[in-house]
C-alpha cells in the first residue's frame, strides 16, 4: 500500500477544540503537518494551537460561514491537501426523552456540518485531481443502538455518506477515507454513564488515525475488538439483533 506523505501536508481539522479533533491536530503537526483547525470556541482553539497551528474559527451548521472559512484556511496554508471532517455533537436520547430539536441538532452539526465542509472543499479538489477528505463517523453507525438513536442516525449517514462521495471522487483521483471510533477517552464521553467497552485514550486514537492516513486506508476502525463486534452486529438478521439491542436496552 502506497504512503501518503504528512510531512508538508496541508490539513483542515473540524471540531477541534477538544478530544478527538484536538489531539489529531497536534499529532499531525507533530509529524510535520501544516494545521489549521476550527470550532466554534475562539479561546479552546487558540489553547490547543498553542502557536503552532492556523485558527479559523466556524459554526459548521452554517454553510456560508464554511464557505468563508474554507477561504481563510487556503489562505493561512496555501491550499488544502487533507481535510478532517471531525465536529460533532453527542447526546444520549431515548424514546422516553425524544427531544426533536435536540436530533435536529446532531443532523445539522453531525452530518450537514459535514456536507457543508465538503461543498466548501470538494469542488477545488475535484478540479485539481487531488486531496483526500476523511469523514469522522463512528461503529454506532453500524446498527441502531439503544440511547443513541440521534446520534447513531446521523453516524449511520455519515458512513453512507463516504461510501457515496468515494464512489463519484475515486475515478477522480480525490480520496475518501472514512474514520470509525469506537469508545474514546474524551470531554463528550466522560459524562456517559453507562459502560463503554474497549475504551482507548484520545492520544492513541489520534496516533491510530494518522497511522492510517498515512497508509491510504479507506477506512480507519479502531480499537480492533470493538471493530469485529460491530461488523459482526452488522451481519446480523434485524431479529437477532432486536433480541440483542432489546437486552441492551434493559440494562
Amino acid at each position: 500500500m502506497t504512503k501518503f506523505s504528512l510531512t508538508g501536508a496541508r490539513v483542515w481539522v473540524t471540531g477541534a477544540s477538544s478530544g478527538i479533533g484536538a489531539a489529531l491536530a497536534n499529532e499531525l503537526t507533530d509529524r510535520g503537518a501544516l494545521v489549521a483547525i476550527s470550532a466554534r470556541r475562539t479561546t479552546e482553539l487558540e489553547a490547543v494551537s498553542a502557536g503552532r497551528m492556523a485558527v479559523v474559527p466556524v459554526d459548521v451548521s452554517d454553510t456560508a460561514a464554511v464557505a468563508q472559512a474554507a477561504v481563510k484556511v487556503r489562505e493561512a496554508l496555501g491550499g488544502i491537501d487533507l481535510v478532517i471532517l471531525n465536529a460533532g455533537t453527542w447526546q444520549q436520547m431515548k424514546l422516553d426523552t425524544l427531544d426533536a430539536a435536540a436530533f435536529a441538532r446532531h443532523l445539522d452539526v453531525n452530518v450537514m456540518g459535514t456536507v457543508n465542509t465538503l461543498a466548501a472543499v470538494m469542488p477545488e479538489m475535484l478540479a485539481a485531481r487531488s486531496g483526500t477528505v476523511a469523514i469522522v463517523a463512528s461503529v454506532s453507525g453500524f446498527r441502531g443502538l439503544p440511547g443513541g438513536m440521534a446520534y447513531a442516525a446521523s453516524k449511520a449517514a455519515l458512513i453512507n455518506l463516504a461510501e457515496t462521495v468515494r464512489a463519484e471522487a475515486i475515478g477522480r483521483r480525490v480520496r475518501v477515507v472514512t474514520i470509525n471510533p469506537g469508545f474514546v477517552r474524551t470531554p463528550m464521553t466522560a459524562e456517559n454513564k453507562f459502560p463503554m467497552p474497549f475504551l482507548v485514550d484520545v492520544d492513541d486514537a489520534a496516533r491510530t488515525i494518522a497511522d492510517g492516513l498515512a497508509t491510504r486506508k479507506q477506512e480507519i476502525i479502531f480499537p480492533l475488538p470493538m471493530a469485529i463486534v460491530m461488523k459482526t452486529a452488522r451481519l446480523l438478521p434485524v431479529r437477532v439483533w432486536t433480541l440483542i439491542s432489546r437486552r441492551l436496552a434493559g440494562k
